[in-house]
């Protein structure tokens, strides 16, 4: 009878420490983002980047917010990071409960509170992926419209741009949240670098880098345009053998998973009985399956960063 009881205190704390942790990083953000919209513009004049002097929690919240605007995710920072704090409290729960030791339970509050950002991070290198081969076309029929407007409207080239819809879906996608964010929310820099983030490529940055120049100066950029067309054209074959090497990566980096479960499948399949008393019952069974899920979070953090490389 106690074992009910007890799940019942424990799925309690778990919800009151969720709603505690939800509502209070909301009112950190929306605290922080208030302070931000007083103080940027004195920041401005008086000639200094006020980013450099925020805290590391508030850079960490700019952080998660450009990789889920890149991906056009509508969740706000503070939901997300209340989403990974709750799992973290969670793999508390479980390590304390399952596996009856404290270092079990700090390993699954990382694995648990880690897996957001670990989503969030393989959603917008799939979408980096499906965008690497379509950039040079969207770049190209940019640059028509760019000569079609007479080389002096970024912003009206983009429009027409998007206007066509002769993009593929992704890149359509992008293009078309970079023309809302230039013409609404009045931050040309951030739109910007979330624009290069979701394609994540040096070409996506240098074609930013352009859109920048244009915007802040109102220089004339077709020559820049053209020549950053020409660079990206030679290098379209050294692209196709990057993209195979992506390939090649993620697919070493979900293969320990397959092993992983091909292996427990063999034998639970030829010995049910000794396989569940060794990896469900005997602690050290289950903590070897906590040292492979946990190695197996690291090989695909690693998989993202060598993605990130070849990107």
């Amino acid at each position: 009878m106690l074992k009910p009881a007890i799940a019942a205190i424990a799925a309690a704390l778990f919800l009151l420490a969720f709603a505690s942790i939800r509502y209070g990083l909301t009112a950190w953000w929306d605290k922080g983002a208030l302070k931000r919209r007083l103080t940027s513009r004195q920041a401005k004049k008086a000639g200094f980047v006020f980013a450099g002097r925020r805290l590391v929690a508030n850079a960490l919240f700019d952080h998660v917010l450009d990789l889920m605007l890149a991906l056009g995710w509508k969740m706000k920072p503070s939901s997300f990071f209340g989403c990974s704090a709750s799992m973290g409290v969670a793999g508390v729960v479980c390590g304390t409960f399952v596996f009856h030791s404290f270092r079990s339970s700090a390993v699954l509050a990382l694995l648990f509170g880690g897996l957001p950002y670990l989503m969030l991070r393989m959603s917008l290198v799939n979408r980096q992926m499906a965008t690497r081969l379509d950039f040079l076309p969207a770049v190209e029929l940019f640059y028509q419209s760019y000569l079609v407007t007479g080389s002096r409207h970024i912003r009206i080239a983009l429009q027409k741009t998007v206007e066509e819809r002769r993009l593929p879906g992704e890149v359509q996608a992008a293009f078309e949240q970079l023309y809302r964010n230039l013409s609404v929310n009045g931050d040309d820099e951030g739109s910007l670098r979330r624009f290069a983030l979701s394609f994540g490529n040096a070409w996506a940055d240098y074609f930013g880098n352009i859109l920048k120049v244009a915007l802040e100066e109102g220089n004339n950029v077709a020559d820049n345009l053209k020549e950053l067309i020409a660079d990206m054209r030679k290098a379209q074959l050294a692209n196709l053998v990057e993209r195979h090497k992506l390939l090649e990566i993620r697919m070493a980096n979900f293969a320990p998973i397959l092993f992983l479960g091909l292996f427990l499948a063999v034998n639970f399949r030829l010995n049910p009985e000794g396989s569940y008393e060794y990896y469900v019952r005997d602690a050290g069974g289950r903590n070897m399956l906590l040292n492979a899920a946990l190695l197996l979070f690291g090989s695909l953090l690693m998989g993202i960063y060598l993605s990130r490389r070849k990107l």
